[in-house]
């Protein structure tokens, strides 16, 4: 789908990378790997991160550019 960009996070570093280095936003989990507490602080570290790296800013540009 245009426009979507989705992350697959175990851990909540991985989910602040995945919406700070590529603009992520979609957060796709596995609950049968993660345990309840773990997928709420996945989770959360998702929501709370609003800003992305402005070092990484012409690679997100780039992504929507090739988004059409």
């Amino acid at each position: 789908m245009p426009g979507v960009r989705a992350a697959l996070a175990w851990e909540p570093w991985i989910a602040r990378g995945a919406r700070r280095w590529n603009d992520a936003n979609v957060l796709a989990l596995s609950l049968k790997r993660l345990a309840p507490d773990v997928a709420v602080e996945v989770v959360q570290a998702f929501l709370d991160t609003t800003e992305s790296d402005p070092d990484e800013r012409a690679n997100i540009e780039r992504l929507r550019e090739l988004e059409g």
